[in-house]
């Protein structure tokens, strides 16, 4: 059984479904979750919303990387597992993968993607990534 369990949890429900995963089979575990603020999300806003949105996405993105920990840590509360949290910035499966290896994670989970029908049977691409390359198992929750 791993030690250290890294959970990527975005908030959304394959996330909520990934940290339930890891919350009752790895009960023993020390579990983070990881949030990524990826810099390519705001070229979407600064386009859609101009220069006051620029100024103000890093700020607007750790506000969100709050909320989501807070939704996590009280799902976690629920089951009563004191869960650790980490935000990184960067690329996604990137961001996972090295945070993986600098702090001593020996196992990540992860949801797989938000699709439906034919192409629900794909990976999306940072699970494809995170899975790809990690040094250490991943489990994918679809």
């Amino acid at each position: 059984m791993p030690d250290n369990v890294l959970v990527a949890f975005d908030g959304s429900p394959l996330s909520e479904r990934a940290l339930a995963y890891a919350i009752e089979n790895f009960p023993d575990a020390t579990l983070t979750a990881i949030y990524v603020i990826d810099p390519v999300d705001s070229v979407i806003d600064v386009e859609a919303g101009g220069l006051p949105v620029a100024r103000d996405w890093y700020d607007n993105a750790r506000e969100r990387a709050s909320s989501i920990h807070a939704t996590a840590t009280d799902l976690a509360a629920e089951h009563g597992i004191d869960l650790g949290t980490a935000t990184e910035v960067g690329r996604p499966a990137r961001a996972i993968l090295e945070y993986a290896d600098e702090h001593g994670i020996d196992q990540i989970v992860m949801g797989s993607h938000g699709r439906s029908g034919i192409d629900r049977t794909l990976l999306g691409s940072v699970a494809e990534t995170v899975t790809r390359r990690a040094r250490i198992p991943v489990t994918i929750i679809g």
